[in-house]
């Protein structure tokens, strides 16, 4: 098994889901947690040095990008609108974050060098909400 891990983050208001996945895309654990960040900090440790993360850039995204930073991770952001799940005919928030996950291990998602400008500049305005 590859040591590379890749995790999906399907973010809410109030609480979220978490997929860890290897390189070859086998699911190895998935998590349904409140939105604190001791919570998130002890999930990610889960995945090892440096994993890979791509956040739904959504519904104050911000506090949770810097805290995954912070702790190492490679983040990587996915602008809503950029998600083309309009056609699946299951939308649940295990298959978003699973969703997420396989897109950050094939290379789906480029990993910004400034966040808040990237996002600002996509013309959204969701990226309002709690702050570090």
């Amino acid at each position: 098994m590859s040591s590379q891990q890749y995790v999906g983050i399907d973010l809410h208001r109030r609480r979220s889901v978490i997929v860890r996945m290897t390189s070859e895309g086998e699911k190895l654990e998935t998590v349904h947690l409140d939105n604190d960040p001791a919570a998130f900090c002890a999930e990610l440790a889960k995945a090892g040095e440096h994993p890979e993360v791509v956040l739904e850039a959504c519904y104050g995204w911000y506090w949770l990008a810097d805290l995954l930073e912070s702790e190492g991770a490679n983040l990587h952001l996915a602008h809503p609108s950029g998600l083309a799940w309009e056609g699946r005919r299951v939308k649940n928030d295990e298959i978003d974050a699973t969703d997420l996950g396989t897109g950050c291990a094939w290379g789906a998602y480029r990993r910004p060098t400034s966040r808040r400008r990237r996002f600002a500049s996509s013309g959204s305005s969701s990226g309002t909400g709690q702050s570090s």
